[in-house]
């Protein structure tokens, strides 16, 4: 297991991380999330970010403690994030905490269309009726999240994607 946190010198906060990050590993880790990452860093802002936390059905007790232990939580969507329900329980979580511990939470669109994300069209439609094969009994859920989240204000990366060439 490795996870990496930026340092910060702010102590003032009462919570472990500033900023959770939420994202589909195989398609934004080597891209996006971590150009995201090593930024809030750069910035000495306490990011949690998970390298190789272990695979399971359920999130682990570790990443679910990391998301409550933040201020912040950013979502990046991108095409393939609904096809994992690592994400997804991830995603209740941080919903969880936006509603019960008054979390901050940004979505952004890398690569998706924000109307495929709230309403389950495109990638986000094909992962789905996979769900509703295997976990029918958690589909539910995960709509409603998706469709919560895709209302929230964010950022769709075909706006900003000349800030992020390196």
């Amino acid at each position: 297991m490795g996870v990496v946190a930026s340092s910060s010198s702010s102590s003032s906060s009462l919570k472990k991380y500033e900023v959770f990050l939420s994202f589909r590993g195989e398609e934004t880790r080597r891209s996006f999330t971590n150009h995201l990452h090593t930024a809030l860093c750069l910035k000495g802002i306490e990011t949690f970010i998970d390298y190789e936390l272990p695979k399971g059905d359920d999130i682990s007790q570790s990443l679910t403690q990391a998301i409550q232990d933040s201020s912040l939580s950013v979502i990046v969507f991108s095409k393939n994030y609904a096809s994992s329900k690592w994400c997804l329980n991830e995603l209740i979580e941080i919903l969880h905490c936006k509603q019960h511990q008054k979390q901050y939470v940004i979505p952004i669109f890398y690569n998706v269309d924000p109307s495929h994300v709230r309403h389950q069209r495109g990638t986000y439609e094909k992962a789905f009726e996979e769900h509703l094969k295997k976990h029918p009994d958690k589909v539910d859920k995960w709509r409603q999240a998706l469709l919560e989240t895709g209302k929230l204000a964010g950022w769709h990366s075909s706006n900003f994607r000349s800030l992020f060439i390196f």
